[in-house]
């Protein structure tokens, strides 16, 4: 089931430099999707100027939804993302990784009726990832220089992922990566998005992951397809984690499909 438009969303915070590395890298798809839009978390007046610069050359819509910065706010900035879009799917991304060329192409082939689709990614070292911003947009990511640790996401093959969709890691719904993840609009809604509780780093992607399984929804995954680079940067922050593994335990336990502090405030479902 191929959909008839597509939105990709691009978290970002404060990394312009990383950001237009990300961006390019749309421009440059197989597949173009309908619009870009841009989950900005507090971000400082140098991504605006990026972003206003990348609208005057971007061949499809840039939507910019901004938060003020008030400590991180992950699940919220994207559920204003997911309200701002205009299509019916959803593929998202993190504004610091560089898409392979059929990375949009690659989610499409994989996207069924009542389904989400999650990926993986490629560590990029810090050296290559230095090297990588004093370039261009568009300098050529060398794979020989990859860890032998890594190299295995990096490989791209139709026919394996194709028939490793709906067997790989399949009997561990919360192992995933929110920095590669597609998604029916509709089926968002239908869980409220992110829940708004998980605030800090982690678990917001998987507590939505298994709503949305307790809802019905399949998830797929996307091995060896969908191709994205993440460059070197520190670690977050963890100081929330065990609050928010909390929240998630819950999910699980008692099966949760809605979220009052979702992309709706008002209890209802």
């Amino acid at each position: 089931m191929i959909p008839k438009s597509i939105s990709i969303m691009v978290s970002t915070y404060n990394w312009p430099e990383a950001l237009e590395r990300c961006i390019n890298s749309i421009f440059l798809q197989d597949h173009l999707p309908d619009e870009i839009i841009i989950a900005d978390d507090g971000s400082r007046e140098e991504t605006l100027i990026l972003i206003n610069k990348l609208k005057n050359t971007s061949p499809i819509p840039i939507i910019h939804v901004w938060q003020e910065d008030h400590g991180f706010r992950l699940g919220e900035i994207r559920n204003k993302a997911i309200i701002a879009s205009n299509h019916e799917y959803i593929i998202q991304i993190d504004g610091d990784i560089i898409l392979d060329s059929h990375f949009i192409s690659d989610h499409i082939s994989l996207v069924e009726k009542s389904a989400f689709l999650c990926g993986s990614r490629v560590w990029i070292t810090q050296e290559q990832s230095a090297e990588i911003l004093e370039n261009p947009p568009g300098f050529s990511i060398n794979r020989n220089k990859f860890p032998i640790s890594t190299i295995l996401n990096s490989l791209r093959n139709s026919s394996l992922s194709h028939f490793l969709a709906d067997k790989y890691k399949k009997n561990k719904p919360t192992i995933l990566r929110g920095c590669n993840m597609s998604f029916w609009k509709s089926d968002l809604l239908s869980v409220n998005g992110y829940n708004e509780d998980i605030q800090g780093w982690g678990s917001e992607d998987a507590e939505l992951a298994i709503r949305l399984i307790n809802k019905g929804v399949k998830k797929r995954f996307l091995k060896f397809s969908a191709v994205a680079y993440h460059l070197y940067h520190k670690e977050n922050s963890k100081a929330n984690f065990d609050k928010n593994e909390k929240i998630l335990n819950l999910t699980i336990q008692n099966k949760i499909t809605w979220v009052d502090n979702g992309i709706q405030k008002n209890g209802s479902s």
